[in-house]
């Protein structure tokens, strides 16, 4: 197998951008800071070249960022929500930061991983160039027990496969539950809503949420509501649906579809969803090893965040597949398992796999 060019390593402010690209052209851009990706350019069914995630152009607007979208980042210690920031284990209770609407946890808190500077370091092989980045989240920090050691690699391979590896150890109990953050929009950053993607996701059940987006505990199927996207439909076309779960925020999906379990037996990574948007004939395909995937449908994106087109992100301008075990998950105690303990080894493979017909 071989690569047009090794991994390009350039300033981006006061942290760094690194660029991976394969022999068909696609290349990916990610930054020390907070782990991001911010940019990935796919060619159309014409081999037009576009950049089909969210972000800014400077580094300034991801460090300075008032508001946080989390374009592109690795979120944790623990990706999604944790109600009232709170959690009992192994017989004490720790308390988190409420950075969600001062009530809950979101996204690993104050700090996070996706505001930190991670140590990285380019791979090369016969697997594709990547990028190995790794971090230490101390105990203690945003609430958390334990000292962490976390390292998330990147690798793109000629497949025009990015794959993303999680792993990680710990000195004392603690929740863990990584995720990356990019919203996509296969006809290009800026170009408008993705409310005529069409997407299928391989989940035969959700996790419905309360008015504050914290699972209730129910698991329920998607048949016969506008969450059932085992077939292939258009992301609007039920986001209008009279169901008090697409009003319970701003109107739209955000929500954790649960995976069938069965097929992680082996430990390799499975097709979970597929978005395709038919005017670049650009598809997305997102393979993992995790029980979950949160479908966002950028519901809160309001036109005051302008990205690298320096077009306005309306509503519904990208969308999130999110690999993930469950929203709240130190709280229920039927939902998949999220705690990692010393001698254990936290590991999570999620795959996005790019074409175009």
């Amino acid at each position: 197998m071989s690569y047009t060019s090794p991994i390009t390593d350039s300033p981006f402010s006061s942290i760094r951008l690194y660029t991976l690209k394969n022999k068909n052209g696609i290349e990916v851009k990610i930054t020390n800071f907070g782990a991001t990706i911010t940019s990935i350019l796919t060619p159309d069914r014409k081999g037009h070249f576009a950049d089909i995630v969210l972000g800014y152009d400077s580094a300034d607007d991801y460090l300075n960022a008032v508001e946080k979208p989390y374009f592109g980042a690795i979120v944790g210690r623990y990706g999604n929500r944790i109600a009232n920031g709170a959690f009992n284990l192994d017989g004490n209770t720790y308390q988190l930061a409420k950075n969600d609407n001062n009530a809950n946890h979101l996204h690993g808190g104050i700090l996070g991983f996706d505001k930190v500077v991670w140590k990285a370091e380019g791979i090369s092989g016969p697997d594709g160039q990547g990028l190995k980045l790794s971090y230490r989240a101390k105990d203690g920090e945003d609430g958390y027990p334990g000292n962490l050691d976390i390292t998330v690699t990147y690798l793109l391979n000629d497949a025009n496969e990015l794959s993303i590896r999680y792993e990680g150890v710990t000195d004392k109990p603690t929740p863990v539950n990584l995720t990356n953050h990019s919203y996509f929009n296969l006809a290009g950053e800026g170009a408008g809503t993705v409310l005529d993607h069409e997407l299928q996701i391989n989940s035969e059940s959700f996790t419905p949420v309360d008015a504050a987006a914290i699972p209730t505990g129910e698991i329920k199927a998607v048949k016969g509501t506008a969450f059932d996207f085992r077939k292939t439909k258009k992301i609007g076309r039920d986001i209008g649906a009279n169901d008090p779960q697409l009003t319970i925020g701003p109107r739209g999906y955000d929500h954790n579809f649960v995976l069938d379990e069965a097929a992680h037996e082996d430990g390799r990574p499975v097709l979970c969803a597929r978005a395709t948007e038919s005017g670049s004939g650009r598809i997305l395909e997102v393979l993992t090893t995790e029980p979950g995937v949160q479908f966002y449908s950028g519901n809160f994106l309001d036109g005051r965040l302008k990205g690298k087109s320096g077009q306005p992100y309306v509503q519904y301008s990208g969308f999130c597949l999110e690999t993930q075990h469950f929203p709240d998950g130190p709280n229920h105690a039927h939902f998949p398992n999220t705690i990692l303990r010393p001698g254990e080894k936290y590991q999570s493979v999620t795959i996005f796999r790019f074409s175009a017909k």
